[in-house]
């Protein structure tokens, strides 16, 4: 019996490192979702996971993937499969983009350094927010070349709010061509913020306030609060000095947006971004088709079909819902990125399929940064592109040129 017994039972081999024990149990990003919940704060966990009013708009950016369904081949020498894109100009591993996120060191201490890391590990473009946590400068250390055998092939982006003075964003333009970056990504959805309800209900201020509510939840996120007060405060990086509202005094989102972002923004700003910056130029934010078609005529580089997670106006349209009518009548004449509710390798495969270049993720990374800290970014970037691979292999398709209307319809 014991020889038997010791035939078929096999023992774990137990994981000494906390965090990858986490993502060891982690299947998907929802599951990511649930760990991260854990170890935050519940009013950093909202702040991070929340949106507009009622949320419809995020529940729906999820759920519309689920609207398209595929057309498997089969027969089709899929043996090798090649993820491989161009985006904006430059051949890269898989059509990913790691979206622009504010305020990333509350979800971990090395917040977008650890982000940045990660994307240029996996060949893909970063974008660093304006409201970012660590600075253009830190971005372009974090990300240089280590060595000949191992180096880091940063594709950093920035992205920009227009903001009321224009001395400052001048100088922020300025230090990111300095610092190499290769794109700026125009948000174009936040004249006014959104009304995020999570935030009020909790009176969530960035940086957090330590209240009895914080201290509470400090004890039943021990890790977490002791990476809070043994690291440097979290402040607005690229604003230090240079604003009064950069963090070091605790400021609610909305004040900060509505003291600071251009009411009066138009499309004449972006002719001014032109005379700025002379390299790519990306506005994120389009939600018609008519602002897609005012994009070329504006001659920018590509748009990013986005709501802003559902975080400015609930009721907006779905991003995936868009693809097909934008690309339809843009044709090649600039890229076209789907940015919210991916959660699959599967729904990046669909957005490809109804005719975007790439798709651009946010909370799932943090999902990944709150979790695991850095490994669990790497984990999130994995996961997707295992199942994109996995996703094309079962459609009949090698290549992404090879996903096209002839895989995939919208459910009647």
């Amino acid at each position: 019996m014991l020889r038997s017994l010791k035939g078929i039972v096999r023992f774990k081999r137990f994981e000494k490192n906390p965090a990858q024990r986490r993502l060891n149990k982690a299947a998907n990003i929802e599951d990511l979702r649930r760990v991260s919940k854990r170890r935050l704060p519940a009013g950093v966990f909202d702040y991070i996971d929340g949106a507009a009013e009622d949320e419809r708009t995020l529940r729906n950016n999820v759920s519309s993937f689920s609207n398209y369904e595929f057309k498997p081949r089969v027969l089709r020498d899929v043996s090798n499969i090649d993820l491989s894109a161009n985006i904006l100009g430059v051949q890269t591993p898989f059509p990913l983009i790691c979206s622009p996120t504010g305020f990333t060191r509350i979800a971990h201490h090395d917040g977008e350094l650890a982000v940045s890391r990660s994307a240029a590990r996996s060949g893909i473009p970063f974008a660093l927010s304006t409201m970012a946590t660590r600075s253009i400068e830190e971005i372009q250390t974090t990300t240089q070349p280590v060595n000949s055998a191992h180096s880091l092939s940063p594709r950093n982006w920035f992205q920009v709010y227009v903001w009321k003075d224009r001395g400052v964003l001048r100088d922020l333009l300025d230090r990111a061509k300095e610092a190499n970056f290769e794109a700026i990504v125009i948000t174009v959805d936040t004249a006014v913020l959104g009304r995020r309800e999570r935030d009020v209900r909790r009176g969530f201020t960035l940086p957090p306030q330590l209240g009895i509510g914080t201290v509470l939840d400090g004890i039943r996120n021990p890790s977490w609060t002791w990476d809070f007060i043994t690291n440097e405060p979290i402040r607005f990086a690229n604003v230090v000095g240079k604003s009064a509202d950069d963090g070091s005094s605790a400021i609610s989102l909305a004040d900060h947006v509505n003291a600071q972002f251009s009411q009066s923004l138009s499309w004449n700003d972006i002719e001014w971004f032109r005379t700025q910056w002379d390299k790519k130029i990306i506005i994120k934010g389009i939600q018609t088709v008519e602002d897609a078609k005012l994009s070329v005529k504006h001659s920018v580089d590509a748009i990013a079909l986005s709501n802003h997670g559902g975080r400015q106006l609930d009721d907006a349209p779905a991003p995936i819902n868009l693809v097909g009518a934008v690309t339809d009548i843009m044709g090649d004449e600039l890229e076209v990125y789907c940015d919210g509710g991916i959660r699959r390798g599967s729904d990046i495969i669909k957005a490809i399929a109804l005719g975007a270049d790439a798709c651009m993720i946010g909370r799932p990374f943090l999902y990944g940064l709150g979790a695991a800290g850095e490994i669990g970014v790497d984990w999130v970037l994995n996961f997707f592109k295992e199942g994109m691979q996995q996703t094309m292999a079962l459609l009949g398709a090698k290549n992404l040129s090879e996903l096209n209307l002839d895989l995939i319809e919208r459910k009647r």
